[in-house]
């Protein structure tokens, strides 16, 4: 069974990095989103099983993705991957349902502890 993955960030090299930083088994499908307007629609129309999305993007920031979640209940797991790590930021996403709050730039131990933390790996 495969896992369907969405990266959302508006940084092409933010979001290359983070699926670099997937195991194959979940970066063989995974796909991209630049904003969170692109992310949600995704989320409405296709069937995702994680989420890899970034706070500070145009259009719908990654608060904005989290609460329309929240309001729609459109459920998984999300991890928000930011270089914003004030503990205030960190309380809010938590809060809005994200499982794990990871620094920018995300490393790959400490994805992979966070992915079998919560049983995607």
């Amino acid at each position: 069974m495969s896992t369907n993955v969405l990266i959302c960030d508006d940084s092409n090299l933010a979001r290359k990095q983070v699926l670099r930083s997937l195991p194959e088994s979940l970066s063989s499908d995974a796909q991209l989103a630049t904003n969170g307007e692109e992310a949600l629609a995704i989320l409405r129309n296709q069937n995702i099983d994680v989420l890899f999305l970034d706070l500070t993007m145009p259009v719908i920031d990654g608060l904005g993705v989290l609460q329309a979640m929240q309001d729609e209940s459109i459920e998984l797991p999300v991890f928000v991957i930011s270089a914003d790590i004030q503990p205030e930021m960190q309380s809010r996403v938590l809060n809005l349902g994200a499982k794990a709050f990871l620094r920018k730039p995300v490393q790959l131990e400490t994805l992979n502890e966070n992915l079998k933390l919560h049983g995607i790996l």
